[in-house]
């Protein structure tokens, strides 16, 4: 449920991230000595979910501030900047790593006289303790719309807020069960959303991304959760593709969908359409855990993240409240 028990640096040079692709058959340490090490990992999705993203390409200029203090004896900003650069280009799409990197190098610059690796590690401190915090509201918003006999269907990881969720509702003697989808082609539904709620001791049911649908029709699903990578000041939600077509399935068959907001909107989206959707490599979809499953003429398509609009979302969830999709930009303006 914590970030800490994931990502942490060993001594001072060494940042551990334990690989979520193999979880939960393994845990996989991945050393990583420098940025490029970083980038490469979030980019190889060792690390997963839009917050967690964040807060390791900071451990990631944390390491590029302590290469550069080796090297130069003090602070060097085009070399931070640099790294940053490298960092956030990793994710496009998700905008807390852009704005928290974006954070980390202002900090420095304001602060001429701390060693930049100290100033980004005491950031990085504080946000990882504001992220739980974070987690913890949206988590006892959200569980406030659960009512006892509930089976929740969930679409890939949607971050610590959903686990809390279902811990405080247990917590309140309510009966809820999760069904998970298992969101192809990384598994994260799989291997992090379900094996989480199982060892939380929630009635959790897995199954393939194409039976989603059929659940809903079947009223075997009450309600749909999902996060954001990112929301627009339009209400439009940026998440894992395959969240706009259970949005369109849900809406068709009457069934709520929750989208887990956390902090809120990105004031510098004004619209779904402005969000960049990553493309990521089409092996991923030719593969599956590295075993090729078609022909070799065969060609794929993946992008990683898809757009849904306000219209087909019955409310954001965030630390503060639970609002409609056409209220949170307002909501984030003041």
């Amino acid at each position: 449920m914590h970030l800490e028990n994931n990502v942490y640096l060993e001594g001072e040079d060494a940042l551990i991230i334990i690989d979520r692709r193999k979880l939960p058959r393994s845990e996989a340490e991945v050393y990583c000595t420098d940025y490029v090490e970083v980038a490469r990992a979030i980019e190889q999705m060792m690390v997963q979910g839009a917050g967690d993203i964040a807060i390791t390409a900071g451990y990631g200029l944390y390491l590029a501030a302590r290469e550069l203090e080796r090297q130069n004896g003090g602070r060097d900003m085009a070399g931070l900047k640099q790294a940053a650069d490298r960092l956030c280009a990793t994710r496009p799409t998700g905008f807390h790593l852009a704005v928290l990197l974006g954070k980390l190098l202002e900090r420095v610059r304001k602060n001429a006289a701390a060693k930049a690796s100290e100033i980004i590690l005491a950031v990085l401190d504080k946000s990882l303790a504001r992220q739980r915090e974070i987690s913890q509201a949206t988590g006892r918003q959200a569980e406030t719309l659960l009512t006892s006999g509930d089976t929740v269907l969930t679409h890939c990881f949607a971050g610590a807020g959903l686990l809390y969720m279902f811990k405080y509702a247990k917590e309140n003697g309510k009966d809820v069960k999760a069904i998970c989808t298992e969101t192809r082609p990384y598994l994260q539904g799989a291997r992090l959303t379900a094996w989480s709620l199982s060892e939380m001791g929630i009635d959790t049911s897995l199954i393939t991304d194409n039976m989603a649908a059929y659940c809903l029709s079947k009223g075997m699903i009450q309600k749909v959760f999902a996060a954001a990578d990112r929301i627009a000041m339009d209400g439009a939600v940026a998440n894992k593709v395959g969240t706009l077509q259970l949005a369109i399935c849900a809406r068709h068959l009457g069934i709520p969908l929750y989208i887990l907001g956390y902090g809120g909107s990105d004031r510098r989206t004004l619209r779904g359409h402005e969000i960049p959707i990553e493309e990521r490599d089409p092996r991923e979809v030719l593969e599956f855990q590295g075993t090729p499953i078609t022909g070799d003429r065969v060609q794929a398509y993946y992008p990683a993240f898809d757009i849904t609009p306000p219209e087909l979302i019955t409310g954001i969830v965030t630390v503060s409240g639970i609002y409609r999709s056409v209220e949170i930009g307002a909501l984030q303006s003041h």
